[in-house]
């Protein structure tokens, strides 16, 4: 059975992570209310979220096809901490994870042919002592504008992040390890085992 493999996402960040386990797959972004419902745990925020964005797009799709939805929220004293509206909002964001231990939440649901799953990574990240001018000079960098928790741990923000305990590609936005354990669930073989197919066959 042939399968294909589409990610719910346009995120150059999660595309570039689901490249590096060389899957052959399309993007196909999901228009999904993101607004937290009353009394929603973070947890159960992220992975409704990934799950609603597989489903959205797998509605359309044949029973041979594989989509993958994920969504990364950062949390601090289970609170979530959104997209920074403007330099105001970013002070308060990156001055509530100065010098302290937080949490980065992703989920990751796969769907296909009706079936489910969905599984959740939590990495806890210690921030460095910002100053109102390390924060001032990110923001001039235009990085923070478009990241949860207003900063990215692979561009510039990298430097305010003085220990991880994790996945760091979780953090990025796709947990590399847990999307190739679930795709194989789903019967689309890791990279790793379609070469040795191949050698074998040979």
């Amino acid at each position: 059975m042939n399968l294909s493999l589409i990610l719910a996402s346009q995120s150059p960040r999660r595309q570039q992570l689901l490249t590096q386990l060389d899957y052959q797959f399309s993007c196909q972004p999901a228009d999904i209310d993101e607004t937290e419902l009353l009394n929603e745990s973070p947890s159960d925020y992220v992975c409704r979220l990934a799950l609603e964005k597989a489903t959205y797009i797998a509605k359309d799709q044949s029973d041979t096809t594989i989509i993958i939805g994920s969504d990364t929220t950062v949390v601090i004293d289970e609170k979530i901490l959104g997209k920074p509206q403007d330099l105001t909002d970013c002070i308060r964001l990156l001055s509530l994870l100065s010098g302290k231990s937080h949490q980065v939440l992703t989920a990751i649901s796969v769907v296909k042919a009706g079936l489910s799953k969905t599984v959740l990574v939590s990495t806890d990240v210690v921030f460095k002592e910002l100053s109102l001018n390390d924060i001032n000079n990110y923001w001039l960098t235009g990085e923070p504008q478009d990241k949860a928790g207003a900063y990215g741990i692979q561009g510039i923000g990298g430097q305010f992040v003085k220990q991880i305990s994790g996945s760091y590609s979780a953090v990025v936005g796709l947990p590399l390890f847990e999307t190739a354990q679930l795709l194989k669930e789903f019967g689309l073989p890791t990279a790793i085992e379609q070469a040795s197919l191949s050698v074998s066959s040979k």
